[in-house]
Formats: C-alpha cells, structure tokens, sequence
C-alpha cells in the first residue's frame, strides 16, 4: 500500500467534509472541542471551473481545511443558494457529514469504476494547484458522497505542508487564510 506524506493510504480516505451554516463559528468550535487547528481558511470564492449535475454553476463556497492526527477534516459554507451538491445536501439532511475525500493517482480509472459502481458524478471542478475533483453521489450505499481527489506532487506537498503545520500548532492563530 502507497502512503502519502502526511501518513494517508493513497486510494484512501484522506478526507471527510462536513457542511457548516457559519464557517469560523464551527472552526472555533473544532479547534476548541477537538483541538483541530490551524485551520486554512479559502474564500469567500467562486470555483471558476465548477459544473453541477453537468451545468456550469456560480456557487459562492469557503473551505477550510485542518488535520486531526493523519485525517483531513473540511469544513465548507456556502453563501448563496446556487444550486450545488451542498446545498442539496443541506436541504435534504441539514448541516454536517458531506463526503468522504479519496486521493488518487489515477483519477480517470478510479472515476470509470465508480460510474460502473452506479455512482453518478455530480460536480467537477479543479483545485488551485490544477488537480481534478469529482463528486459521485453513492445513491444512498454510503452515509454522503465521494470526492475523488487527482493527487500529485503539488497537490501532495499541499496537503503535506497543511499537516506539518497541524503537528506543530502551539495553540495560538488557528485560523490560516489562503
């Protein structure tokens, strides 16, 4: 089994996402109840690539991201009502769990398997280091979605780089803005 630098098996969960009404009210909440900081903050920002159930969408997001031991936790707002894969999700089941984030290599094979698995694809956008992401609605086998995550060497070094910054977090500035 490949590893990745901060530790996640690699065509594993590296992530899990949770939606959130107010982003820096659950990131204070995250990095007091569960010690998770330093958090890096994206946004507000619309991805200029996103498509929705295949149609281009001007949702309006901020993500932060922090570790807990080797596991990313996310947190995402959305700030207007663009239709989205998290505003249906709010609307659904309300705020929390979203998806399971898997960092892949081969993001065009592992795409093809969940789409033969039944799994729609349901937004794609790309990261700001350029990376592919696709979320596949597991049509209610999972508790929320899958993002598949295209990892290389930059979008590992940024991720790697958030971790390392995790493991030595003295407690003070939780909050990074990217």
């Amino acid at each position: 089994m490949t590893r990745l630098n901060y530790g996640q098996p690699l065509d594993g969960i590296t992530q899990v996402a949770f939606t959130v009404a107010d982003i820096e009210a659950e990131i204070d909440r995250y990095s007091r109840e569960f010690g998770i900081a330093p958090w890096f903050l994206r946004g507000p920002f619309t991805p200029e690539n996103a498509l929705y159930r295949g149609q281009p969408t001007r949702v309006l997001l901020s993500l932060a991201m922090a570790f807990s031991g080797h596991l990313m936790i996310e947190l995402v707002q959305q700030h207007n009502d663009e239709p989205s894969v998290y505003r249906e999700t709010v609307e659904r089941t309300g705020y929390g769990f979203h998806h399971f984030g898997i960092a892949t290599a081969d993001f065009d094979t592992r795409s093809d398997a969940y789409r033969n698995s039944g799994f729609e694809p349901v937004f794609t956008d790309r990261t700001p280091v350029g990376t592919r992401i696709a979320y596949f609605d597991c049509k209610g086998t999972m508790p929320g979605m899958i993002e598949l995550i295209e990892m290389n060497s930059s979008q590992e070094r940024r991720y790697s780089r958030i971790y390392a910054e995790a493991a030595a977090w003295d407690g003070t500035d939780p909050i990074r803005r990217m």
